[in-house]
């Protein structure tokens, strides 16, 4: 965790991590959720926060997919990361995406990028994603997941994080 914060004109972070299962429907695409506060890697440009810029208050981040979003600092070049791990399971495909607006709450919902379909290896699946796009204030991200098995399945452990570069 870092110990002081970037100036603005430098890269702006925000580092998500949840490691409290969360059970997955097959088929559609589910936001991943992630706690806020002292449970977050790092924050320190208050990019994932329990009043969120509209003024939504999340009171629980566990089944509320507000906490799944991550609202950028500023206008820029963002590099996205997430590492992406399911318990083992009767898939024979699993899915995720990165998603820019996922709730529709601005004027270009649901854009995603960076989707794959992934066959399945023996046992846990455990995936590392990066993908870069440019973000602004306006638009919070998220991340997606999904599988095809025959019942609910856990997704284990996830991070999801986001590095903005500037950008004229």
């Amino acid at each position: 965790m870092p110990t002081s914060v970037t100036t603005s004109s430098g890269v702006q972070v925000c580092s998500l991590k949840v490691d409290t299962p969360q059970l997955i429907a097959p088929g559609a695409y589910t936001i991943v959720r992630f706690p806020f506060g002292a449970a977050e890697p790092a924050d320190p440009f208050e990019m994932h926060q329990v009043v969120q810029p509209d003024g939504y208050v999340v009171s629980d981040w566990a089944p509320d997919d507000r906490s799944g979003l991550i609202w950028p600092s500023r206008y820029g070049w963002g590099h996205l990361h997430a590492m992406i791990q399911w318990e083992a399971g009767g898939y024979t495909e699993l899915r995720d995406q990165y998603v820019r607006d996922p709730l529709s709450l601005g004027p270009n919902p649901n854009d995603t990028t960076a989707t794959e379909h992934r066959p399945p290896s023996i046992g846990m699946q455990c995936f590392v994603k990066n993908h870069g796009i440019y973000v602004d204030q306006d638009t919070p991200l998220a991340l997606r997941v999904s599988h095809n098995d025959s019942g609910p399945r856990r997704l284990l452990l996830a991070e999801f994080k986001l590095c903005i570069y500037p950008a004229e």
